[in-house]
């Protein structure tokens, strides 16, 4: 039976294994207690980028309200092989900054992020991580596995 071993990552391995974009959840205390959502999301320029809906619950749930503070969050990516029973988990954490300034959106806008729910998600968000963390679960062989 092989072993299990759980790997903490560094966060240069963290940033790698989320870099080429995907699928992760956005974790935040909302108007309705924590929220988890689904987004689809681009790394660029060392920050998860994401896209929402003007006015929407997100987009409005993460304002402060207070000039230039910005609301602290999560963001957590994920891979699994259900089948192997392995897989990694990132998850970072910091300030979710709305664009508004318009070399701000445009720059977002060339990123690419292309939200699958689609319709009007024009407003864009990114989050600089202040702290990033991550595990990996593997299966090793023990040497009782290769004598067999």
């Amino acid at each position: 039976m092989p072993e299990v071993v759980l790997e903490k990552l560094d966060e240069a391995e963290c940033l790698r294994l989320i870099a080429s974009g995907g699928i992760g959840r956005l974790v935040y205390a909302g108007r309705y207690d924590l929220t988890v959502l689904p987004v689809n999301y681009k790394f660029h320029d060392g920050a998860i980028l994401f896209r929402t809906e003007h006015d929407s619950a997100t987009d409005e749930d993460l304002r402060t309200g207070i000039s230039h503070a910005e609301y602290r969050v999560a963001f957590e990516v994920d891979q699994f092989d259900v089948e192997a029973r392995e897989g990694w988990s990132v998850l970072l954490q910091g300030p979710a900054h709305h664009l508004v300034a318009e070399e701000e959106r445009s720059a977002a806008q060339a990123v690419g992020v292309e939200p699958w729910a689609g319709g009007p998600r024009d407003h864009f968000i990114s989050i600089t991580p202040a702290r990033v963390t991550g595990r990996r679960i593997r299966r090793v062989p023990t040497a009782a596995d290769s004598r067999s």
